[in-house]
């Protein structure tokens, strides 16, 4: 047999072990490659997307590329150390440290051809259906049809072969040095009782109550300023909560003698603070991976729901046109025929809402802006916002609302300049009815019109609200009238804007943001399940060895699988459980900086993968106890 063949047929043996970092590595090739064949797509070569999209593409992947590379290290790293006695075995027979680090070489770069191409061949069975995906994501109007992506997929094969030849370069050097007795004796010699400092682990609690305080308190565009220190302290406490806190709290429940010694809490503690020693790196590396996970997403996913929610509330109406000073009359007529004639056109049932603004000056010297009640009322009854209900001389002060806003009225009456009126403010409304971002006054129709000679003539703008109903989606009949009328763009001064159409540019600028985020969220998480899987069966052998000598004790299988159920649980769900924390924490204070509330996304986000980890929990539990119960 040949040292190749042999290799071939090592990587066979430790297929169960190898499983997970075989298709772990595949799906990281496989988004690779999705990302570069997006982004290399002949449809997008044109446009204003395509530039955003290919940059966001590219980042994504240098993104995945370093993250793999640490996480190939990583993994591979743990196997081997499972393999030591494997290796003082064949040293002992006869092989020469070379042949041992050029077999462990090629075993390395076959499973990391095997992952690659697996990968790629992935990307291109589910590449339409991730096609289709983008498409949508991006609401994109070109189809995006099959290609055959050779440059993508030379460029993925290139990238990850090289990538696996450095990290089975550096692994083959870790080989070097090892002596043959502890080679022999693995992963058998005897582990010190793991120690925590109190100091530390009191420390690690007041690390994150300090962090989720700052995180939690500052408010606005202070949350920006707080970003670096709280992920900071944040970080040092997670780390001294796994390396620290966990093994100070195993050891004060162990002191507990009524409950250490119950029923089998004696093997389930004596056994979890090494595990918690041994496993705390990784535990700190899920933990910090999943909650960058849940924030990037949960962000994402937040961000497109509050803008979509925001440009539906402050535009309420499918078309708005808004003629403004200076704007001629006769060519705002010509547009609002225009726009009327294609929604006839489009059989579509509309009704059109006009309102006449008016600038006049206050005796304080300040603008002001005057609205008749009817045309107000009217629109706000459309729209579904509170109405004005006034008469004589007095007024109803308006705020936009789309923002957060309070008004600059005092509420005390004011007097029009030129005239001997005082206008007594009776309301004050936070509306969305007319497109103005100052206060302007709603009044009685008939003093609107006694007030025509103290106006400003050449400050007259008018409001015209489309209101149709049952429409659909007018993306497209939007996008032909604001071609239409941008036309006009250097005769006049008015506002177009269709809500449908404003949405979908919206979608075009973040679609590939989210697009890019979601996969990336998608593969540190998978990586951080991973993380737990190799180092749950790196240390399977020895389980198997010290649950087999307690069953010779008595330990019924009901009994066994409890405590590693227990164990499992505990391993699984306690890292998290933190980063689901983190999370919350994270989305909490970026609803502070939006001010807009967050919870619905952030409950979806970080449930969906709860539910996620939750199923690979029972898959694995399974396999686990399966595996640890077998004789032999």
């Amino acid at each position: 047999m040949t040292l190749r063949q042999f290799a071939f047929n090592n990587v066979l043996r430790n297929r169960r072990i190898y499983a997970a970092y075989f298709l772990s590595s595949s799906f990281s090739v496989m988004v690779f490659f999705v990302y570069s064949m997006f982004a290399f797509h002949p449809e997008l070569k044109e446009g204003h997307i395509h530039s955003n999209v290919t940059i966001s593409m590219h980042f994504a992947e240098s993104i995945i590329y370093v993250f793999s590379f640490f996480f190939v290290l990583y993994s591979m790293s743990s196997f081997l150390k499972t393999r030591k006695r494997e290796f003082g075995v064949l040293i002992m027979h006869g092989m020469t440290n070379l042949q041992l680090r050029r077999m462990v070489f090629m075993e390395n770069m076959l499973i990391g051809a095997g992952a690659t191409v697996f990968g790629i061949g992935l990307g291109l069975v589910f590449s339409k259906l991730i096609l289709l995906l983008a498409q949508n994501v991006l609401r994109l109007e070109k189809t995006l049809p099959f290609y055959l992506p050779f440059v993508p997929a030379l460029l993925t094969f290139a990238a990850f072969m090289v990538l696996f030849i450095c990290i089975s370069l550096f692994t083959v050097s870790v080989l070097r040095g090892h002596k043959l007795i502890e080679l022999i004796k693995g992963t058998a010699k005897p582990k010190p009782e793991p120690k925590a400092s109190g100091f530390l682990a009191w420390s690690a609690a007041l690390l994150l109550a300090a962090g989720y305080t700052l995180a939690l308190v500052v408010k606005g565009t202070l949350v920006v300023s707080a970003l670096i220190p709280v992920t900071v302290i944040v970080t040092v406490g997670t780390y001294l909560l796994f390396t620290q806190l966990s093994v100070y709290l195993i050891h004060k429940a162990r002191s507990n003698r009524l409950f250490f010694w119950r029923r089998t809490n004696l093997i389930l503690f004596s056994d979890l603070s090494y595990r918690m020693r041994d496993n705390a790196w990784t535990f700190f590396m899920v933990a910090i991976l999943s909650a960058v996970a849940f924030s990037a997403i949960g962000s994402l996913v937040g961000f497109k729901s509050m803008y979509t929610k925001v440009i539906k509330r402050e535009n309420p109406f499918a078309m708005e046109y808004h003629s403004r000073a200076g704007n001629p009359a006769e060519l705002a007529g010509k547009h609002v025929e225009a726009v009327k004639q294609a929604l006839a056109e489009a059989k579509l049932d509309y009704r059109v809402l006009e309102a006449e603004m008016r600038y006049g000056r206050l005796e304080n010297g300040k603008s002001a802006v005057f609205v008749r009640t009817s045309e107000f009322n009217r629109i706000a009854e459309a729209a579904g916002e509170p109405q004005a209900g006034v008469s004589g001389d007095e007024a109803a002060v308006v705020y936009y609302g789309g923002r957060a806003s309070t008004p600059s009225s005092d509420g005390s009456s004011v007097r029009i300049a030129g005239t001997m009126l005082s206008l007594v403010p009776v309301q004050r409304i936070q509306s969305v009815t007319l497109p103005l971002y100052q206060e302007y006054y709603v009044v009685s129709d008939s003093l609107f019109d006694e007030l025509q000679s103290s106006f400003q003539a050449e400050k007259q703008e008018h409001f015209y609200a489309f209101d149709v109903k049952q429409a659909g989606n007018l993306k497209d009949l939007g996008n032909q009238l604001s071609d239409l009328l941008e036309q006009d763009r250097g005769n006049g001064k008015f506002k177009y804007q269709s809500t449908d159409y404003e949405l979908y540019e919206a979608d075009q600028s973040y679609g590939a943001i989210l697009f890019v985020g979601f996969f990336i969220g998608m593969v540190f998480f998978v990586g951080a399940g991973s993380f737990l899987y190799f180092r749950l069966y790196t240390d399977l052998d020895e389980d198997r060895r010290k649950f087999q000598a307690i069953r010779k004790l008595g330990l019924s299988d009901r009994e066994l699988s409890g405590i590693l159920t227990q164990q499992l649980m505990i391993l699984f769900f306690v890292p998290i459980l933190i980063a689901v924390i983190h999370g919350a924490v994270a989305l909490t204070a970026l609803q502070n900086l939006f001010q807009y509330r967050l919870v619905v996304e952030s409950t979806a986000v970080i449930g969906s993968f709860a539910l996620i980890q939750t199923a690979y929990f029972f898959l694995i539990r399974t396999r686990y106890i399966a595996n640890v119960t077998r004789s032999g």
